[in-house]
């Protein structure tokens, strides 16, 4: 059965060659793009891509950057399939995206993410939103809690009016590393 998978003798070298010459340079692309930083929920992966450094820098000066990064708002986290199935599904939209320089200049969050944005607000703000005494002084509390997304009224959490590059032009963001491996640097600056 194996036989019948394995090309004619003659062919057996070139697509050996062929097949290395691809694995190596699919490795190098999963290297230079930084994959492995994808499966951390470090906050500063998100500045792979330069067009979320106003959405990092915003990020850094609000009131949630003690408690909550990144994947807390924008990931789901009912399960850990779910989670890593939504990171890689979002996560290869962007790459695309980027990838054939197609990001928009203003960047708005998709329906699926403003869905998940929204169970995440009630996941960590449930105890909040069952306050006995909001409920009893706040007119129309329940209807308020039910009828409308978190982010109609608080729009500027965390990120405020923040939608494009040149919202914040001098925004201090971390610098992305760069991919060319330090033994190559020496031996360039020694040459």
């Amino acid at each position: 059965m194996l036989k019948q998978l394995l090309p004619p003798k003659k062919w057996q070298l070139p697509v050996i060659f062929i097949s290395s010459i691809f694995a190596g340079l699919v490795m190098f692309l999963l290297y230079v793009s930084k994959a492995h930083s994808y499966l951390s929920d470090k906050p500063e992966t998100c500045t792979n891509c330069h067009i979320m450094a106003p959405q990092y820098a915003t990020w850094t000066h609000s009131s949630h950057r003690e408690v909550a990064h990144c994947n807390d708002c924008h990931v789901p986290h009912n399960n850990v399939f779910n989670k890593y199935y939504f990171k890689a599904k979002d996560g290869l939209r962007h790459a695309t995206i980027f990838t054939l320089r197609k990001e928009p200049q203003v960047i708005y969050i998709h329906e699926e993410g403003a869905e998940v944005v929204q169970n995440n607000c009630i996941r960590c703000h449930q105890k909040l939103l069952e306050d006995p005494k909001l409920v009893g002084n706040v007119e129309a509390h329940k209807a308020h809690r039910e009828d409308r997304r978190c982010v109609e009224c608080h729009r500027e959490v965390p990120h405020g009016r923040v939608n494009s590059i040149s919202s914040v032009p001098n925004a201090r963001v971390p610098l992305p590393e760069s991919p060319v491996p330090n033994w190559i640097k020496q031996y360039i600056k020694n040459n």
